[in-house]
């Protein structure tokens, strides 16, 4: 998959302003400091197409980019900067629960987790929510370069442990060098192929 053409759609505060046009979906959910903006960024080849908010967890809008024409991304509020218990108010309830189980066109939800950590408590109900709801979701750690590359998989196991899923589901990345950036490119060509047959 080669993206030729990314541009930016419009970005809603409201859940009536979600957009529902039938066009594919990838959305990418993550901590508000797990590098949302550089990956889309990074995948697009448009250094400044999502901007990253000068201050982590004050951005509460869904952002959608247009890409070849043919999907979108969808960049969701980051949590994990507020207290846990409005935290989970917001991701629950708030904009992005009812982007994710009412969005009629989402393909993949991209879940970014920094390789560098155990995967917070806001991760792991992520997770859980998106099982509960049969939602398809795959895991992008993020900041590989920030790691020795004999160092990846032994991390990988250990969040993939604490999360109860599979490995398989891992897709290792960095914006920084563009490592693993290939292979979620391919996953969504996959994803896309497999949707219009």
């Amino acid at each position: 998959m080669v993206i030729k053409k990314a541009v930016y759609k419009t970005s809603v505060v409201s859940i009536d302003k979600i957009l529902n046009d039938g066009l594919a979906e990838f959305a990418f959910v993550g901590r508000s400091n797990v590098g949302k903006s550089s990956l889309i960024n990074r995948l697009t080849g448009k250094k400044g197409l999502a901007k990253a908010s000068a201050t982590p967890g004050k951005t509460k809008m869904i952002n959608y980019f247009d890409i070849n024409d043919s999907f979108r991304f969808v960049d969701l509020p980051g949590y994990g900067f507020a207290k846990v218990g409005q935290a989970q108010k917001d991701v629950w309830s708030g904009l992005i629960g009812q982007y994710l189980t009412g969005s009629n066109a989402l393909a993949t939800v991209f879940v970014l987790l920094d390789i560098r950590h155990t995967p917070s408590e806001l991760d792991r109900q992520m997770v859980e929510f998106l099982i509960y709801n049969q939602l398809p979701f795959m895991i992008v750690a993020t900041k590989a370069d920030k790691l020795a590359k004999s160092k990846l998989a032994n991390q990988v196991k250990g969040i993939a442990k604490t999360l109860g899923i599979r490995e398989e589901m891992f897709m290792v990345v960095s914006s920084e060098t563009g490592y693993g950036i290939d292979k979620i490119l391919n996953y969504i060509e996959h994803k896309m192929e497999s949707n219009n047959e």
